[in-house]
């Protein structure tokens, strides 16, 4: 078992020391914890990790979040472990076991390609209510958005291979979004997931935990929220422009309603692809499948809204109401091909 145990820390108890002990009793020779600007109360926990376990100890002279810590962590079990083959990045809040811990670094170290989440059971009595809705919410807009199915994207148990340390310091993030990032930065990269259960872990009502539900919600939400809001800006202008023109210019013909549904399409689609292109990680040069996707499905989600908006039209009396329905339906009906062929390689290779 050849890796590095990385362990963020804001104003730790004695929960953190137990932990430490056990990971020692299990054979874990290296272990990094990161001080993430902690008040003055932890410090005597710190020292007794520092010069009692001889654990790393990294400090942040404030608090700089759970993201920023884990890199920090990184860098430094980089530093002082060089020969290490993974790292494994746990709470210290004492919901991680150590036995899970070291479950986790042989996982990572006998599959040295794929990033390896250690997964909950949240179905429990034992798991607070705000948690156990919190992560399938998360979970569902994670598989809406990459086409994965993970059953818990909330984990902090985390199994990083050697060959994916870059990748991980350079996902954005630094606080909770952090997490988050990292799995849809590893769908876009096609970075395989590994699933390895876990005992489930609820000390005190999870009381212990410094998530905030508003704040770092929103920053954990904050990506998908932004793809959201473009496309239904864009939804909203390929609406307009289309009732503009086809009340207005070319009319209710079935030749007018291809022309408006052209011209509103090409406006709003490049807008959408504009909008979207860094989610769709363009620019960093990663442009063929989306690309390719929007090549091949744009022509025929055109044709598509003007052949069923045109069959519509003599039997509704509203044509916009028409335009939208047809739309919404499209756009339903495409999403899970959008998944398959973006994502197919991530969701090809998760959980195996």
């Amino acid at each position: 078992m050849n890796a590095a145990v990385v362990i963020p820390a804001l104003n730790p108890d004695r929960k953190l020391l137990r932990l430490v002990e056990d990971l020692k009793a299990s054979g874990c020779g290296g272990i990094v914890v990161v001080d993430d600007g902690s008040d003055a109360r932890s410090r005597p926990v710190f020292e007794q990790l520092e010069h009692g376990f001889g654990c790393a100890v990294g400090r942040h002279e404030k608090n700089l979040g759970k993201g920023e810590a884990v890199k920090t962590g990184i860098r430094l079990a980089l530093s002082r472990f060089p020969q290490i083959e993974g790292i494994v990045t746990a709470d210290a809040d004492g919901q991680h076991l150590a036995a899970d811990i070291v479950k986790i670094a042989e996982a990572v170290t006998a599959d040295p390609e794929k990033l390896t989440l250690g997964i909950r059971d949240l179905s429990g009595e034992n798991v607070p209510f705000k948690s156990r809705w919190g992560n399938r919410i998360t979970s569902l807009v994670f598989h809406l958005a990459t086409g994965i199915r993970c059953p818990d994207t909330q984990t902090g148990l985390r199994g990083i291979p050697a060959s994916l340390f870059d990748f991980c310091l350079a996902v954005p993030g630094t606080r909770y979004e952090y997490e988050m990032n990292m799995l849809t930065e590893a769908a876009k990269k096609a970075v395989p997931l590994r699933f390895v259960r876990i005992e489930t872990v609820y000390l005190d009502n999870n009381r212990a935990s410094h998530f905030d539900p508003f704040r770092d919600s929103m920053r954990v939400y904050g990506r998908f929220l932004r793809s959201a809001g473009f496309s239904l800006l864009c939804a909203g202008i390929d609406l307009s422009v289309f009732s503009l023109l086809a009340y207005a210019v070319f009319g209710a013909s079935p030749t007018g309603l291809l022309a408006s549904t052209a011209v509103a399409r090409i406006l709003s689609g490049a807008m959408n692809f504009t909008l979207n292109k860094k989610w769709a990680a363009l620019r960093r040069g990663r442009c063929a499948a989306p690309f390719v996707f929007y090549f091949l499905v744009f022509p025929a989600r055109l044709f598509a809204s003007w052949a069923l908006v045109a069959l519509l039209a003599p039997v509704t009396p509203n044509l916009i109401l028409a335009k939208a329905f047809v739309d919404i339906v499209l756009l339903f009906a495409g999403y899970p091909l959008r998944n398959r062929f973006v994502s197919c390689k991530s969701r090809a290779a998760a959980g195996k």
